[in-house]
């Protein structure tokens, strides 16, 4: 059986191992204006390190560790080279005990690697992709909608909304972020997706904050409101699908109750009710009047004593009139 070789991959122009290049001879030094400036500068680097008393190597088991903690957060080898703008032979060496110890420089670029980083080419969790795929189903954007703005093939839209996929690639993922960021503030035309969001309880995109929609740990926030009592009475009021936060909100809301004779409770509850009746429309209203006055988002968000997003949602949940 012939035996395979790995070649590695060459340094780059600027970088002290294409100046040096190999003591085989397989490659040969590199002696451009790039290179040589390179290596006095990495050389530069070395004699601060040194006159500050530290070592210009880190040991290898202090990098195999937090290489392992990056594996387990999902990040491959390629993955970790590129956040560390080191090669993956280098990564892998590391992993397989073929080198006793690194480059400072370069070590440190390891070390700061953060669990969990991606890129538009490392293979990444499905779940922020379904999440925009089912909010847009919610607002009647369907899989041939989808299909049709994205290039994504519509048989892969049904696939990820259905949970058949683990994980996607970079550039699915960036694709359906560039769709979700035409379509999602606009409503589409087919009830069949609707009736489908409706039915499995998808959010819609009002309900996501774009900064957190990709955090696992984050949780739809359908009312503006959710988590407390009054969030609970929003969704039962608009027929929302009902959220634990609220859920779990409400009844906490009863038990705090619950001691008071049974009419005052009946006020009290109604009186809850009737705080969450109209809010969402009033904050629409409000809004809109004093962005016609001229506020931006934050000026108004800021007048009504909310924040911006939660603005925004208000105001996707409740359009305005038609003329």
């Amino acid at each position: 059986m012939a035996t395979s070789t790995t070649t590695r991959p060459l340094p780059p122009h600027g970088s002290e191992g294409r100046y040096k290049g190999t003591n085989s001879g397989s490659r040969p030094p590199c002696r451009c204006t790039v290179c040589v400036r390179g290596n006095r500068l990495a050389g530069i680097r070395r004699e601060r390190v040194r006159l500050a008393g530290q070592s210009n190597l880190i040991p290898v088991e202090v990098l195999a560790a937090h290489i392992a903690t990056l594996t387990e957060s999902g990040m491959s080898q390629g993955a970790i080279g590129r956040a560390a703008d080191v090669s993956q032979t280098t990564i892998s060496y590391i992993v397989n005990g073929k080198l006793r110890s690194c480059q400072r420089s370069k070590g440190e670029r390891i070390l700061a690697v953060r669990p969990g980083t991606r890129d538009d080419i490392s293979d990444q969790p499905v779940l922020a992709s379904a999440r925009r795929l089912q909010a847009l189903y919610a607002i009647g954007h369907g899989q041939l909608a989808v299909s049709s703005m994205s290039d994504i093939n519509h048989s892969t839209v049904s696939h990820v909304v259905n949970g058949r996929y683990k994980t996607v690639n970079g550039a699915f993922a960036a694709r359906v972020r560039a769709v979700y960021s035409q379509l999602s503030r606009t409503p589409g035309t087919s009830e069949v997706a609707r009736r489908r969001a409706a039915r499995e309880g998808w959010p819609p995109p009002a309900a996501w904050d774009d900064e957190r929609i990709d955090d696992p740990a984050a949780v739809a926030d359908w009312t503006g409101a959710c988590g407390t009592d009054r969030g609970w009475w929003m969704h039962t009021l608009q027929k929302l699908p009902m959220c634990e936060p609220c859920r779990t909100a409400h009844e906490a809301w009863k038990a705090e109750h619950r001691g008071l004779p049974s009419g005052e409770f009946q006020v009290a509850l109604m009186a809850s009710r009737a705080s969450a009746s109209s809010r969402g429309v009033d904050i629409a209203h409000d809004g809109r009047e004093l962005m016609r006055l001229g506020c931006d988002y934050e000026q108004a968000a800021a007048r009504l004593g909310i924040t911006r997003q939660h603005l925004q949602q208000e105001l996707q949940r409740h359009p305005a009139p038609a003329a």
